[in-house]
């Protein structure tokens, strides 16, 4: 008889209870490895841990963290199911799920392909972030429902790529709506991160899950909109060019003079500065006096008094020579205003009637 009641112990289980040693199991389904759950069974439901209990394919009861007896009493949708009276006290076989509801930490997300956004000082750009995020299970039923089907184990990895997914495209749209220059990028991943955690919390709530934080971490611009920053940024550090040049000048005979054999290197420091200082200042007023010069009004030109007799060119007032072939001028025959031939002794021009002395 001894024997006997060994052999009929050993086919039920009394006590169900589950330890997550991988820590990133979210569903476990209990072995029950062909064992009935004996009626007054001890069921063991950890912090952060639901139990479910599945009849022939549909959910009855849920246990929440907690230490229970089995009966009729504390599983009515199984009794109803099973259509037992109050007092069966017979084994039975039903499938256990422990659903894991704590936190998964430090969870990657990163964008594979660039997001596109449209800024107002740099136009269409391309940006990529990375960053990470963290979740729960919200609610266990409906996991089951839509996520674990028939398997027997449901892991983080098996809906955080879907997670992850819904994580790029919440945050295209944050950042396409929020309207944030790209300089002012860094500057708002705060807010950016918490219009991303409501945006994704609202398309995986259907899941049974939610994200409990998302941290923006980076978002980096193209190499060249980043290289035209750092020219911007550079401009505005150096401000006066004549203190620069003197700085850079300064900065070239300290790095020449800290090199072996500190003489010569300070010679040749000096020497440098002194070249860099030079070119920069004639560099510098070779450009104050160009725009002086563009600047200034053109000298009026001379009117001319007379013209050459002999090529007809422009004279000066009271010139002898022809600037420009040498012909020697007789004011006697030549009118110094119109360069007409005027008769000797003539007072008064005839052509023009300018009056001669």
């Amino acid at each position: 008889m001894g024997i006997f009641s060994n052999i009929v112990k050993g086919q039920l289980i009394d006590v169900i209870e589950w330890t997550d040693p991988t820590n990133n199991t979210i569903v476990h389904k209990y072995d029950m490895n062909g064992k009935e759950i004996m009626m007054g069974a001890q069921l063991t439901v950890r912090e952060s841990q639901v139990a479910i209990f599945v009849n022939e394919g549909q959910l009855a009861d849920i246990f929440r963290p907690g230490r229970y007896e089995l009966q009729t009493s504390n599983m009515p949708i199984l009794t109803a199911l099973k259509s037992w009276k109050y007092g069966f006290n017979s084994p039975f076989k039903s499938d256990v799920y422990f659903v894991s509801t704590k936190q998964f930490l430090d969870r990657k997300w990163g964008t594979a392909n660039p997001v596109m956004m449209r800024d107002s000082e740099f136009g269409i750009i391309r940006l990529r972030g990375f960053g990470s995020f963290a979740f729960r299970v919200s609610d266990p039923e409906l996991l089951l429902k839509e996520c674990f089907g028939t398997n027997s184990t449901y892991k983080v990895s098996d809906i955080e790529d879907q997670i992850k997914r819904q994580t790029v495209s919440c945050l295209s749209d944050a950042i396409a709506e929020s309207k944030i220059p790209a300089l002012d990028l860094a500057a708002n991943y705060d807010e950016l991160s918490n219009f991303a955690l409501q945006a994704i919390n609202q398309k995986i709530a259907n899941l049974g899950v939610q994200l409990t934080s998302f941290v923006i971490e980076n978002i980096s611009l193209p190499e060249e909109v980043e290289k035209a920053m750092d020219r911007r940024t550079s401009m505005g550090v150096v401000g006066d060019l004549n203190k620069y040049t003197q700085y850079q000048a300064a900065e070239a005979m300290r790095e020449s003079a800290n090199q072996q054999g500190s003489v010569a290197g300070m010679g040749v420091g000096m020497g440098a500065g002194v070249a860099m200082g030079q070119m920069f200042t004639q560099a510098f007023n070779a450009n104050q006096n160009q725009a002086q010069q563009q600047a200034a009004p053109a000298a009026p030109q001379q009117a001319a008094a007379g013209f050459c007799p002999s090529c007809g060119s422009p004279i000066a007032a009271g010139a002898k020579f022809c600037s420009n072939c040498g012909e020697k001028l007789q004011a006697a025959n030549v009118c110094p205003k119109c360069g007409e031939p005027i008769t000797p002794g003539a007072k008064f021009c005839m052509s023009c009637g300018e009056k001669l002395q």
